[in-house]
């Protein structure tokens, strides 16, 4: 992390977990272990805790964001949610292109771009995933997936926006697998995404991005992760769903 010049922020993905009762609980045990980080801290939580998260962090340092939303503000689209509804909820972030979305739910590139133009749009704070799979890094073309996948998600994005939006390197073959980048790989990734970002726009506005690290991030790895100067954070699955262990990733990026 260079906190020096971008924001380290810890995000939580809660992904398809939790009732209502259950969020508040977790909420609740999470907000002493946050208290006074040196970094931003969200919880990433399903649309229908949105509400009850946004209550619970009330006064607090915790900040709340939605796990996808649509690129239309209303219209026939059945089970969707706009970035408009979101920012009505009171919720800052918003998590897009996630992996899971991508494979399960038919999300494109092109989707992802116009989500994020979205919720720029809207005021919400993008958090993009990219990321590579096991079989595309074997086949040594990491850098070039990476590199795509940027050029695509931002396109027609100013540098201003651009500053406003975390970008996860998440790789696919990581992703709840219990298999985890090394450090050395996380920050050679990290630290290629912030070169395309610096192709496409400019060095002040790469510098200025905050790129985090998923993909099994956990208490035990989280330090050394977050000690490489391009790794600005994490965002956070299983993890996150445990108040120790989140507290303990938000302690290693807080020094």
């Amino acid at each position: 992390m260079n906190k020096a010049v971008r924001k380290a922020i810890i995000a939580g993905n809660w992904k398809m977990n939790k009732t209502r009762p259950e969020a508040k609980e977790l909420i609740e045990a999470i907000k002493p272990l946050a208290k006074g980080a040196d970094c931003e801290v969200v919880v990433g939580v399903p649309f229908t805790n949105l509400e009850t998260a946004v209550e619970a962090t009330k006064g607090t340092n915790i900040h709340v964001g939605a796990q996808n939303c649509h690129f239309e503000k209303s219209g026939a689209f059945t089970g969707e949610i706009s970035a408009d509804m979101l920012v009505e909820l009171g919720v800052e972030y918003v998590i897009l292109g996630h992996s899971e979305r991508r494979q399960y739910f038919g999300e494109t590139d092109e989707t992802v771009n116009k989500r994020t133009k979205a919720a720029l749009a809207a005021g919400l704070k993008p958090i993009v995933c990219v990321g590579e799979l096991l079989w595309e890094r074997e086949c040594g073309i990491t850098e070039e997936v990476l590199g795509k996948q940027c050029k695509l998600d931002f396109f027609g994005i100013t540098a201003d926006e651009m500053k406003k939006i975390t970008i996860a390197y998440e790789p696919v073959w990581a992703i709840g697998t219990g298999k985890t980048a090394t450090a050395e790989q996380a920050q050679e990734a990290c630290k290629y995404i912030r070169t395309v970002i610096a192709k496409m726009f400019d060095e002040a506005t790469a510098e200025a991005v905050t790129v985090q690290y998923g993909g099994s991030m956990n208490a035990k790895n989280a330090a050394e992760l977050l000690s490489k100067v391009d790794v600005d954070g994490g965002l956070i699955g299983g993890a996150s769903l445990k108040a120790p262990d989140f507290g303990e990733i938000i302690r290693a990026a807080s020094v």
